[in-house]
């Protein structure tokens, strides 16, 4: 049996990567005769970029850019494509993760740094900038990165604003005359593993704001400073941002490229599958698993399991998904795409505890699915009459 492990990243416990080699392991450790081949994956989420370095064999381009509060930090990016495309992960710069948990703050955070490595790549000769905007700490609309790039965000007084993105509520006017002009002819295509848009109850502040630091007053004020940014980027650019599918990935800042610099948002899955060759490697397989910290009907709206399953029923493989969280009741919907969903756990445990026995628990999952299709069915009668 030659079986294709292609799972997502366990959020907050393993990498796309790391979850591979554990299914992997537990196959091998089975009774299973079995090939087994890793093709982690990601869908624009934290991670996404360096699985893409890898597959395309690109190289990865260090140096400084600011954290999401301001400070210089070490920090990278990729080249691939005969150094033609830049691939930036928007965590690297401007990501949580990079952040203690008393520091966040998304009134004052701003993905500035990520702006700046949109400069560096193009210092460097890159046409093309494909970004992964999972794990960041912003909720700026992406004036961030649109400042270093040299936009000027004016009141009404036509004086620039400080204190970004907490007084985007008094923006009045956008001044362009100073962007660096070479992002009009670099192609920028933004990954998004969400369908949310800007603005109200399932937009950038209400979904993301809190995890990134917001309390419930923050979070009105951050969706008002937005729908102010909506409204005046519709007016100076005639783009609805407000209403654009993705545009709530990363806090705004899809919605904020989409609007100011033409940046194409795209299905993260289905490009990251496109560009890396997904498809070739899937004809080979027998059987496809794959898998995330969670699955349930929100994967099918454009998550990394969800575009795996789909590719691999469209060539008849059956698939099946290992998680942390799956539905307790049958769902149609997902029994189309996934023939088997099976949690992980094997006891009652707290999150902490879960999230630290991820490795483990995906391993011994894997060890038992191999043994079951390793029992030899149709013989437990043999010589009865």
């Amino acid at each position: 049996m030659n079986i294709l492990l292609a799972p997502n990243a366990f959020k907050n416990s393993l990498t796309a990567e790391e979850a591979a080699w554990a299914m992997q392991d537990g196959f091998t450790q089975s009774k299973l005769d079995c090939q087994c081949e890793c093709f982690p994956i990601g869908d624009g989420g934290d991670g996404t970029g360096g699985l893409i370095i890898k597959k395309c064999s690109g190289q990865v381009v260090s140096g400084n850019a600011h954290d999401a509060l301001g400070r210089s930090i070490k920090t990278s990016f990729g080249i691939i494509e005969n150094g033609q495309t830049a691939v930036i992960e928007m965590a690297n710069a401007s990501g949580l993760g990079l952040l203690n948990p008393e520091e966040l703050n998304p009134l004052i955070a701003t993905s500035f740094g990520t702006g700046e490595q949109m400069i560096a790549a193009m210092d460097i000769g890159v046409k093309k900038i494909i970004m992964g905007m999972g794990g960041s700490a912003t909720v700026d609309g992406g004036c961030g990165i649109l400042k270093a790039l040299g936009v000027r965000f004016l009141d009404a007084q036509k004086k620039e604003l400080e204190k970004l993105p907490e007084s985007l509520v008094d923006v009045d006017s956008i001044d362009i005359s100073g962007i660096d002009k070479r992002i009009s002819i670099c192609e920028v295509v933004v990954l998004c593993d969400v369908n949310n848009l800007l603005l109200g109850d399932a937009g950038a502040a209400a979904m993301y704001g809190p995890q990134k630091g917001a309390s419930p007053q923050d979070v009105k004020k951050l969706d008002a400073a937005l729908k102010n940014l909506a409204d005046v980027v519709q007016q100076q650019f005639g783009k609805d941002i407000s209403t654009v599918k993705y545009g709530g990935t990363a806090g705004g800042a899809a919605a904020g490229l989409f609007g100011v610099i033409n940046a194409e948002l795209v299905n993260g899955i289905e490009y990251f599958l496109d560009l890396t060759g997904f498809d070739a490697t899937l004809q080979n397989a027998d059987l496809v698993v794959t898998g995330e910290g969670s699955i349930d009907e929100q994967t099918l709206q454009g998550k990394g399991p969800y575009g795996v399953a789909r590719r691999a029923k469209l060539m008849e493989i059956p698939v099946i998904a290992l998680a942390g969280s799956i539905p307790k009741e049958a769902n149609k919907d997902l029994e189309k795409y996934f023939d088997v969903l099976l949690p992980i756990g094997n006891k009652p445990s707290d999150l902490q505890t879960a999230l630290r026995n991820t490795a483990e628990n995906i391993r011994r999952t894997a060890v038992e699915l191999g043994n079951l299709f390793a029992v030899p069915l149709g013989n437990s009668h043999k010589g009865k009459p």
